[in-house]
């Protein structure tokens, strides 16, 4: 059997120690805000809720990650190891933004939804207020999305 070049005997043993949770393809789904249709990845279980964005360099302007919560509670949310930008709307259960927070990023400073939420929404910065979103707006598309774990 031939022996293996170095850089691909590397690459070999940091893929097999990748966390299945980065070397999986995220679950995407489309919603609408307001009359805006957003492509996001799918937060639902406790592994992909705690990486969130972490470690991304850059996230498209037409993406965010939807963050889905077993229970609705004033949830929380915050930038570590988070390098982009971002803002998040924090949505209740029957799809109504009941607040939004631009955080910085690489920040442990916490944002929190005003009231009990069931979702948290974080796209790039900026984006909610480009296309008009403000608290009160309803976000549809939720009913089919897959339940929290």
């Amino acid at each position: 059997m031939p022996q293996l070049s170095r850089r691909l005997m590397r690459f070999l043993v940091l893929f097999c120690l990748m966390p299945a949770s980065v070397a999986a393809e995220p679950r995407v789904a489309e919603i609408s805000v307001g009359a805006v249709a957003l492509a996001v990845e799918l937060a639902y279980d406790e592994s992909s809720r705690q990486l969130g964005l972490m470690h991304r360099e850059f996230l498209p302007a037409d993406r965010g990650m939807l963050f889905i919560f077993p229970l609705e509670r004033r949830h929380c949310m915050w930038m570590r190891n988070t390098w982009i930008p971002l803002s998040v709307a924090f949505v209740s259960s029957s799809g109504r933004v009941l607040n939004i927070a631009d955080m910085t990023p690489l920040s442990d400073a916490t944002h929190c939804a005003a009231a009990p939420a069931r979702y948290a929404l974080e796209v790039n910065q900026g984006w909610f207020d480009g296309h008009g979103i403000a608290p009160g707006q309803l976000i549809e598309g939720l009913e089919s999305l897959p339940v929290a774990r």
